[in-house]
């Protein structure tokens, strides 16, 4: 028996990002390729109170997976994890080696007492039990040591430390390694399962390897292509790579560097995961990944932004999701009042019913320069451009409602060249090139990209009555990707809403704009946009 085991999760963590839906020649390939790399212990997926769907790794019992398991098992072993909340382990049958050899137990802190009679019924069942407790570092040493006197009596396969936040540095590893060595029941192993969301997944487990010398056996978990939500998990393949190195442990590479070609990079290309600076942030808080994926759908949300309002989160709030709650801070936050009834009435009367040429920022204001230019020569319209300077077309007010853009152009030479007109979710502090407009005065709850720049205007322009307003670069997003914008830098790498999903999102503010607005003034689109038919009545995009 190998003193250190890999335990692959991928079809169980890796799943989260796309539902579980792996297809079934998929998971059967995985299965496969694993157990011929050599990985001594591979997780299936999860075992939950729900029917199993073709092409999904959520299963209801061990028959379920009969199919997918290899006819030459060599050396490896199989598990499923079991939510503890999530499933009834009455639908689990009897072991008889046909399926899986182990499972997961999951729970949470508050489940620790009640989760020890559902342990000890997997261990009867005659599976291999796994001990998963969430969030390590959410346990006292009191409490710790006291799941410990009780999971010793059933005596684990394994009890894991779980840094489900990826919050752990090296010198929390070591004390809770150390706390749980001295303590559990010598029979038992010791697991590590990290999140990357500090860089330092790798680094830990190497760690953990060194440091457990002589004292356990232990497991560490890992993904291919380090997959799973938010910042990803521990590698797979670098981890293989270290342990053949390290201890000659003859890990086949090659097995699952084919796996990840033929199965995970076509997954990549649908989804993200990886190292960001916001799941950096999540690590730093110990914050549960949706709060980071939430707060970034925000259109004009920084990085400085998020590191804000999760310090403004309690401890508790920040390892669950409560969306109502975050909506709640992220107004609060945004919502300096400013009074802006001087500069208000001024835009009123420099706008009154003018005609006003709104450029947004998409790749249509280059395509279709000449029909732009034309409406500039038949209409003289007052120009107003949204988080955009161009010294292609002449513009008569840059409008801010997005900080970020705010502060990029802001170190541009021809900045202080142009009248503007600021949000004070942007700034609030006056200077006499600017107009500042309460930004409350124009928001409304219920999106999730409400701070959207271009409705934002359009509700501006309503209050001020203007009797025509022209649109061009307002675009819609049509890809998935990073090529929306004709200026490169104004891509949101870490945006993660799809281009369906955005613009579902626009297609919604903007049907309620003009249910909602004061005046009736023309709304004409001069460049092809995903949006035009919505101004015209129609309602799709």
């Amino acid at each position: 028996m190998k003193r250190i085991q890999i335990l692959d999760c991928t079809l169980r963590d890796g799943g989260y990002l796309i539902d579980s839906q792996f297809g079934n020649t998929s998971i059967k390939g995985i299965i496969q390729g694993l157990t011929e790399s050599g990985i001594d212990v591979i997780e299936c997926g999860f075992l939950k109170n729900e029917p199993h769907v073709a092409g999904s790794t959520v299963f209801n019992n061990a028959a379920q997976l009969r199919p997918f398991m290899p006819k030459d098992r060599k050396q490896a072993s199989y598990v499923c994890l079991a939510d503890y909340s999530r499933y009834s382990i009455d639908y689990l049958e009897d072991y008889d080696g046909t399926s899986i050899d182990g499972v997961r137990a999951c729970f949470f802190k508050h489940e620790r007492y009640d989760v020890i009679p559902f342990c000890k019924k997997i261990k009867e069942k005659g599976y291999k039990l796994y001990v998963q407790p969430v969030d390590i570092l959410g346990y006292s040493d009191h409490e710790l040591l006291e799941l410990i006197d009780m999971v010793n009596e059933i005596e684990p396969y394994a009890f894991s430390i779980v840094d489900t936040f990826g919050s752990m540095y090296k010198e929390d590893l070591q004390r809770v390694f150390f706390l749980i060595h001295h303590n559990l029941v010598a029979t038992s192993k010791v697991g590590f399962h990290s999140h990357n969301n500090l860089q330092m997944s790798f680094a830990l487990s190497q760690e953990f390897a060194e440091m457990t010398q002589g004292l356990r056996e232990i497991v560490i978990d890992a993904t291919m292509a380090g997959m799973g939500r938010g910042a990803g998990n521990t590698n797979t393949e670098l981890v293989m790579q270290f342990m053949n190195r390290r201890y000659n442990s003859g890990y086949d590479i090659d097995s699952v560097l084919d796996l990840i070609d033929n199965y995970i990079d076509g997954i990549r290309n649908r989804c993200e995961w990886g190292y960001s600076v916001p799941n950096f942030l999540a690590g730093s808080y110990s914050a549960h990944v949706n709060n980071i994926a939430y707060l970034s759908t925000k259109a004009g949300i920084a990085s400085r932004d998020i590191n804000y309002l999760l310090n403004r989160l309690s401890a508790t709030d920040r390892k669950r999701y409560d969306y109502n709650l975050l909506e709640k801070i992220y107004m609060e936050y945004l919502g300096s009042f400013c009074d802006d009834t001087k500069d208000l009435a001024s835009l009123q009367q420099l706008l009154d019913h003018k005609d006003v040429l709104i450029l947004l920022p998409g790749h249509t204001l280059e395509s279709h320069r000449d029909e732009i230019l034309s409406y500039y020569k038949e209409h003289h319209p007052v120009v107003i451009s949204v988080n955009l300077l161009s010294t292609d077309y002449k513009i008569d007010y840059a409008y801010f409602s997005n900080k970020n853009r705010y502060q990029y152009w802001k170190s541009d030479a021809h900045f202080s060249q142009y009248k503007k007109i600021v949000t004070s979710n942007v700034t609030t502090a006056p200077a006499e090139d600017q107009y500042l407009i309460d930004f409350n005065r124009l928001v409304k709850c219920g999106w999730e990209q409400l701070d959207n720049s271009g409705i934002l205007l359009l509700r501006l322009l309503d209050i001020l009555s203007v009797d025509h307003i022209a649109i061009a670069g307002f675009d819609g997003s049509r890809h998935s990707g990073n090529a929306n914008y004709l200026q490169k830098n104004m891509e949101k790498l870490r945006n993660t809403l799809n281009a369906d999903e955005a613009n579902r999102n626009i297609k919604s503010m903007l049907e309620d704009y003009m249910n909602t607005r004061q005046s009736q003034c023309d709304i004409n689109f001069i460049t092809p946009s995903l949006f035009e038919g919505i101004t015209k009545g129609e309602h799709h995009v």
